[in-house]
């Protein structure tokens, strides 16, 4: 059968155009589900704050405390996104200096339904946005378990306020934003590698909670009197939601259904087994008995550590990297806080503080273009030390450093002018009342009939 040559020339001709359709359907397909996966990693992460650490953190303090603790988690979901809005955005991912942004995303102005290029291509701009509003969210609600059972709700939220403002913005524009210093894959000057926020969201949280504990001051009764978990039910439970909602939290990071999601979600599984397994282990040995606090404990404390690195290690590497972080952790909160004798409520500095500088140095020596193969300066180049570039470290104790020195010095200011303003810390009558009566004027149980 013989094709007329006019329908080969017509189907030469339509071609390009099929192709074009083809090519537009493809890349429509995409986005679709790009932005389908970050909406629900989006949702995954809000829920790590609420329910999440509100459980967790809620259930480590005494009865009298439960809903002041809660209450701290919950209103950084409104107080935080409201500021992120207004001016948080901008401040983080728009162009300005090294240090901190500038106003272009001001009141969400432009933040819509088209991508922006220069941090995720495929998915809506306002889908970014929103995305990364859940890790301003749980920042500074980490930090509260430092302070918890002794902290004025007013001051807590004066506090929160000026906390992003002043460390959290300027260290997420540092690592992630456009010409921040230490973004080198956007046009900074120094190459750290926080794949899902090891310096950014762990170690300004963990060293801003140190800073409070000491300021605050000793709880009442600390240590002398025994101060334990009311509910360690509550607290499982709230582990368990950490855990779920920490795929969204890294896999989320890679901004695409992709293999490098993939291979965040296996990293970071991995290592909040190992880190489980190590810190109850460690415990078994010191103790004679492995406790539900000291695995709950220990999966969190891998969750830190392979934040940092869940984007760029193997398998393996991973594990090891969460086996460390158990251990390392557990020596932290166990013999380094008894040494110093500070009270950091529910160990914030100890888990995350911690946990955090542990991951992002191993990240430098973990690090490998066989995960992650980004280009830098247009080109792929080795990343840690694995793949031959062992000043990778050092790039990494510079991230570190400058994340400890703006979240202790930044923290301490901002206390100062706490307490000048309005005082922090509840007085003696409050603290034994409890928070929730005297700050709330409620009560997380009514054990009448």
């Amino acid at each position: 059968m013989k094709i007329p040559f006019a329908l080969l020339l017509q189907a030469a001709t339509d071609l390009p155009a099929r192709l074009n359709a083809l090519e537009a359907a493809a890349k429509t397909a995409q986005s679709a589900g790009d932005n389908a996966w970050m909406l629900t990693s989006a949702a995954l992460v809000l829920m790590m704050t609420g329910p999440g650490l509100a459980l967790f953190y809620g259930g480590l303090v005494r009865r009298k405390n439960v809903l002041s603790t809660m209450m701290h988690s919950f209103i950084m979901m409104a107080l935080i996104t409201v500021i992120w809005a207004i001016v948080g955005y901008s401040l983080v991912f728009s162009e300005g200096t090294p240090f901190i942004g500038g106003l272009k995303y001001m009141f969400l102005n432009g933040v819509g339904k088209e991508p922006n290029a220069d941090y995720a291509g495929t998915i809506p701009q306002g889908t970014f946005m929103i995305y990364q509003l859940m890790f301003a969210v749980i920042t500074p609600a980490l930090i509260s378990g430092a302070y918890a059972e002794r902290i004025k709700f007013s001051a807590m939220a004066l506090f929160t306020t000026l906390w992003v403002l002043v460390v959290y913005f300027p260290m997420a524009h540092m690592v992630w934003g456009k010409g921040g210093l230490l973004n080198a894959y956007l046009g900074g000057s120094i190459r750290t590698f926080d794949f899902a926020g090891g310096t950014v969201v762990h170690i300004t949280s963990g060293v801003s909670a140190l800073v409070c504990a000491l300021y605050l001051g000793k709880r009442k009764g600390y240590p002398t009197e025994p101060i334990k978990p009311h509910s360690m039910v509550l607290s499982v439970i709230g582990a368990c939601l950490l855990w779920v909602g920490w795929f969204g939290f890294n896999a989320g990071s890679a901004l695409a259904a992709s293999g490098l999601a993939t291979s965040a979600f296996v990293a970071t599984h991995l290592a909040a087994a190992a880190a489980a397994l190590g810190w109850m282990g460690a415990e078994w040995l010191h103790s004679g008995k492995p406790s539900m606090l000291g695995g709950i404990s220990g999966c969190v404390a891998g969750l830190v550590a392979i934040t940092p690195a869940s984007g760029f290690v193997m398998p393996m590497p991973a594990l090891l990297i969460g086996l460390l972080a158990g251990m390392f952790c557990f020596w932290m909160v166990t013999t380094v806080k008894n040494m110093f004798k500070y009270d950091d409520t529910l160990d914030a500095f100890g888990v995350h503080g911690a946990g955090g500088t542990l991951g992002a140095l191993l990240t430098g020596v973990f690090a490998t273009n066989l995960i992650n193969d980004s280009p830098i300066g247009g080109k792929v180049i080795p990343l840690g030390l694995v793949d031959g570039h062992p000043a990778q470290i050092l790039n990494q104790a510079i991230g570190v450093g400058v994340s400890v020195a703006l979240a202790g010095t930044g923290t301490f200011i901002i206390l100062k002018v706490c307490d000048l303003a309005i005082g922090v810390r509840a007085t003696a009558e409050d603290e034994e009342q409890g928070l929730d009566l005297s700050q709330h004027g409620e009560e997380g149980y009514t054990l009448e009939a």
